[in-house]
């Protein structure tokens, strides 16, 4: 339901730092507390020859996030890695699908008896067809084959609704669309937690705000919360009736009553992510020094969670990164993401002493490593997606389009913008003749359109299942009234407050131009004078028929000004539109070019 922007800009808060005496021990006084083999044998008994438990236990946490029902392999450059070589070079590798990603954390899983596996949101949601047809429950389905043990709850844990979230985690047959088998629903053998979500009316969290997982004497406890900004980036009625609350004092909160219950050694899973220096998966983010390498919000909440949790697990932006960021006592903490789609998982290594219940710090080692594709694909996924491909085929395979090439998703104006934009334009004017312009959110772009066939249709063809991949919302494409002046607030909205730190360029429709000028700061970075329609200045006094998704319409994005519209007109849904512009703008002999995404001037 809802279309969210994966830069999310997150208010600056101070918090008071906390310090404790464990936590100001140094580096050296730790590690050489730490035997020269700290890790046992894989029977879990001491590895140093006495026959007796050693003092120091490897705990493995296999880690991943931002799945987004992609159960296939992803396609184009949502399906692929950048790896930075031993010279300096970059090479991309084709990465993701379920099939493998089960593979992969077999194989890793192999001889480590003491392994947990854990996500950090959104394993749900913006899901292509053969999931989001099915309300992600093929998803689930596949969370439970690869043994998820625990995941915080994403901003798109929300798109339905909590009530559609507590199903997804108790099971049971979809409330309008039934069971989709003989076999009822049983829901995620693994908990979802929300700690930090919280109901309007009990004031209690809506699910499990943590977890303990637990190993012979090892036990180790999971924090989970999504971004406190959720109810920006989802729309109203998926979070209706919800508080979502800070995340470090949430965390903070919850790591006092693990530890109060005797749990010392505690992982924090956070929906909340930053922006490393390198888009490279494997770039040595503290080649620097410790927290250089990575920006963004979750800089701000690492450096203020409690020292008593021993790492993070983080997600949202999509990007990879391992790096460690100092605790309010000034000790490097892992801090990790593994990209998205689940074309990356990370593997850390946590020392756990059982003399004192908790993580050895500076013995955490974490990286990250690639999903490939050539490796032999889990028999019970490819099971799975066949399965559930066979339910959605009639579906899912019917042409909708043809296109001459690639249409791509990524750049500061895209031609995909461009596309769904006009597709939005024509269907405004055939609602009502005077529509002027439209407006997308970039985040509600989830794919590109590539010309490479899927499947069995062929080159160029564009089917169901692909548009259904790209806009998979079920967003209403609405009308309303702006007057000039408020149009030149909503494009200076995208570079000022809320999205002053990361930008939200809204796409636009053919004959809205202007000039973004990146050399400026805030709300400048728009020049108003640059502003045409149609060759034309904006007349700020003149009133203006936009079209645009319910969830901008909404105010979603950080864009109040596009909450304040009149005269609003709901139309159907934007999948619906894009298909019909689509259909009617192409055909197997003269399909539709990439737009050449030339009417944002950018200067830098």
């Amino acid at each position: 339901m809802s279309a969210t922007s994966h830069q999310q800009h997150r208010r600056r808060r101070t918090y008071a730092l906390v310090a404790t005496a464990a936590g100001l021990a140094t580096a050296g006084a730790l590690a050489a507390a730490l035997p020269a083999t700290a890790s046992p044998a894989p029977s879990g008994k001491g590895g140093h020859g006495h026959g007796h438990t050693s003092r120091y236990q490897d705990v493995q946490l296999l880690s991943f996030n931002d799945l987004h029902g992609n159960l296939e392999p992803p396609s184009g450059s949502s399906g692929r890695v950048t790896e930075l070589q031993a010279d300096g070079t970059t090479k991309t590798i084709d990465a993701g699908g379920v099939e493998y990603l089960a593979t992969h954390l077999r194989q890793a899983r192999e001889g480590n008896a003491y392994s947990v596996t854990a996500a950090g949101g959104d394993m749900v949601g913006a899901s292509p067809l053969i999931s989001g047809l099915f309300h992600d429950e093929p998803t689930v389905e596949a969370l439970n084959k690869l043994k998820l043990d625990v995941t915080s709850v994403g901003n798109h844990e929300f798109d339905e609704g909590s009530k559609e979230l507590a199903r997804l985690q108790n099971g049971g047959c979809h409330p309008t669309d039934g069971c989709y088998s003989d076999k009822k629903f049983k829901g995620a053998d693994f908990p979802y937690l929300a700690a930090n979500v919280l109901s309007e009316k009990s004031g209690k969290p809506i699910l499990k705000p943590y977890w303990v997982w637990k190993k012979k004497d090892v036990k180790i406890g999971f924090i989970g919360v999504t971004l406190e900004g959720t109810p920006g980036v989802v729309s109203a009625e998926g979070v209706k009736g919800l508080k979502f609350k800070d995340e470090v004092e949430t965390i903070n909160k919850y790591a006092k009553e693990l530890q109060r219950q005797g749990v010392k050694s505690i992982v924090a899973l956070i929906h909340e992510g930053g922006f490393p220096a390198s888009t490279s998966y494997n770039y040595d983010c503290d080649s620097g020094s410790a927290g250089s390498g990575v920006s963004g919000p979750i800089v701000d909440i690492a450096k203020n969670i409690t020292p008593a949790v021993d790492a993070l697990v983080t997600g949202h932006t999509h990007n990879a990164y391992a790096c460690t960021i100092p605790d309010p006592s000034g000790k490097p903490r892992t801090v990790t993401s593994a990209s998205s789609f689940g074309r990356l998982y990370t593997d850390t290594t946590l020392t756990y002493d059982r003399r004192t219940g908790d993580i050895a710090r500076t013995s955490v080692k974490s990286a990250n490593h690639v999903v490939t594709r050539d490796v032999a694909k889990a028999p019970d996924m490819t099971a799975l997606i066949s399965k559930w491909n066979t339910l959605a085929a009639p579906i899912g395979n019917r042409p909708i389009g043809y296109i001459s090439a690639d249409i791509v998703k990524d750049g500061t104006e895209s031609p995909l913008g461009d596309l769904i934009a006009d597709a939005q334009l024509a269907y405004g004017k055939e609602l009502d003749p005077e529509t002027d312009l439209a407006l997308m959110n970039p985040g509600g772009i989830r794919a590109p359109l590539t010309y490479a066939a899927q499947g069995a249709e062929g080159d160029g063809v564009v089917t169901y299942a692909e548009g259904f991949t790209v806009q998979p919302f079920s967003n209403t494409v609405n009308l309303q009234d702006l007057t000039g002046a408020q149009l030149v607030q909503v494009l200076k909205e995208q570079v000022s407050g809320t999205n002053a730190a990361s930008p939200k360029i809204l796409q636009i429709s053919a004959g809205l131009t202007y000039t973004l000028d990146l050399t400026k700061s805030g709300a400048d970075r728009v020049v108003t004078d640059s502003i045409k329609l149609n060759g034309a200045p904006i007349d700020p006094a003149a009133t203006y028929r936009v079209a645009m998704n319910n969830f901008l319409a909404g105010g979603g994005d950080g864009f109040t000004t596009l909450g304040q519209g009149t005269n609003p007109l709901v139309g159907t849904d934007d999948l619906t539109v894009l298909q019909k512009y689509l259909t009617a703008n192409s055909t197997p002999t003269n399909p539709i070019a990439p737009p050449a995404a030339d009417r944002i001037t950018v200067v830098q």
